[in-house]
C-alpha cells in the first residue's frame, strides 16, 4: 500500500468518525432544546417581580 492510499484511507475513516460525532452531538443538542422548550425554559410562572406601585409618583398634584 502506498503512502497516498494509506493517507486516503485514514482521511476517509477520520471523516466518517467526525460526521458520526457531529450527528450525535447535533441530535443531543436538539433533544435538550426540545426538553427545555417543553418545560418553558425553566419559567416558574410567577411572572415579573416588578411592582409599579412602589415607583408610582404620589402627591405631585398637590
Amino acid at each position: 500500500m502506498t503512502p497516498r492510499e494509506a493517507a486516503q484511507l485514514e482521511a476517509e475513516r477520520t471523516f466518517t468518525a467526525f460526521m458520526d460525532w457531529s450527528k450525535t452531538a447535533f441530535y443531543w443538542i436538539v433533544a435538550v432544546l426540545i426538553v427545555l422548550a417543553w418545560f418553558n425554559f425553566g419559567d416558574d410562572g410567577t411572572g415579573s417581580q416588578y411592582n409599579g406601585e412602589v415607583y408610582a409618583p404620589m402627591n405631585i398634584s398637590k
